[in-house]
C-alpha cells in the first residue's frame, strides 16, 4: 500500500517493477546479490574507445562539484563534474542505450553527467534520491519528481582507490572501464531505500572518470 506522505511512491513502485522485470530477462545484466538493494552490473557496456572519448569530453566541461545546499568548499563532494551536451550525437547515442537497457522513456532521464576525481578527491556517503523535507525539494519536484534509478559507468582504470562503496551494506566495487552499474533508489513498495547510501571513496593515485545518468518519475525539465 502506498503512503500519501511519500511523494511519487506509486510511480516509483511501478517503475521499479517494470525495470526489475526487464533486467531479469537480459543475460548481459549481472545482479549483485543482496536482499537489501537492487544493484546490477553490465560488463563492457562501453568500449575502450568510447571511454577514452568520454574522458576527454569530461575534461572539457568539468567544474568544481556542488550538491544543493553544500558548496565545493564543504569538502563533501570534491570531484569536478559537468553535464555532457545532450545534443551531441555521441552522447545522445550512449544515453539512448542506457534508456533502452532499462526500458524507460527518454523523457524521464536527466542529462548524462561526467565526473572526474583526482588524488584525494571523494564523494562522501549520500543517497541519490531527494529528501522531501529539504528546501530544494519543491524545485526538484517541479523538475520531474523523485529520482528512481541510477546508471553509472566507469571509464578508466584507477591506479589506487576510488571504489564505489555502499556503506551500509559492506559492498565495495572497484572501477573497471566500460562497466555500467545500475541501482534502484527505491524499495519495491516505492519508499526511498536507505540502503542505497553510497560513497565515491577517495582516489589515492591516478584519476577516476565516470558518467552518471539519473532517472525521475516524470518528464525531466
Amino acid at each position: 500500500m502506498t503512503d500519501t506522505a511519500v511523494p511519487d511512491q506509486a510511480a516509483l513502485a511501478s517503475l521499479g517493477d517494470a525495470v526489475r522485470r526487464r533486467l531479469a530477462d537480459d543475460p548481459a545484466v549481472f545482479p549483485i546479490a543482496d536482499p537489501r538493494i537492487e544493484l546490477f552490473a553490465v560488463g563492457d557496456f562501453l568500449s575502450h574507445a568510447e571511454c577514452a572519448r568520454l574522458c576527454a569530453m569530461i575534461d572539457a566541461v568539468a567544474r568544481p562539484s556542488a550538491l544543493h545546499e553544500l558548496d565545493y568548499a564543504s569538502g563533501f563532494r570534491t570531484s569536478y563534474s559537468g553535464d555532457l551536451d545532450p545534443r551531441d550525437a555521441f552522447i545522445a547515442g550512449i544515453s539512448a542505450r542506457i534508456d533502452a537497457l532499462l526500458g524507460v522513456p527518454a523523457a524521464i532521464g536527466e542529462p548524462v553527467q561526467g565526473q572526474r576525481y583526482l588524488p584525494g578527491q571523494e564523494f562522501k556517503p549520500h543517497n541519490d534520491w531527494f529528501y522531501v523535507t529539504e528546501s530544494y525539494w519543491p524545485g526538484e519536484e517541479a523538475r520531474g519528481g523523485q529520482r528512481s534509478w541510477t546508471a553509472m559507468a566507469y571509464l578508466n582504470t584507477v591506479a589506487a582507490g576510488g571504489a564505489t562503496a555502499f556503506t551500509l551494506l559492506g559492498i565495495e566495487i572497484e572501477p573497471k572501464p566500460g562497466v555500467l552499474l545500475l541501482w534502484n533508489n527505491a524499495l519495491p513498495d516505492g519508499r526511498p531505500n536507505e540502503a542505497t547510501l553510497h560513497a565515491g571513496l577517495p582516489v589515492e593515485a591516478g584519476a577516476k572518470y565516470i558518467i552518471t545518468k539519473w532517472y525521475r518519475t516524470r518528464a525531466w525539465r
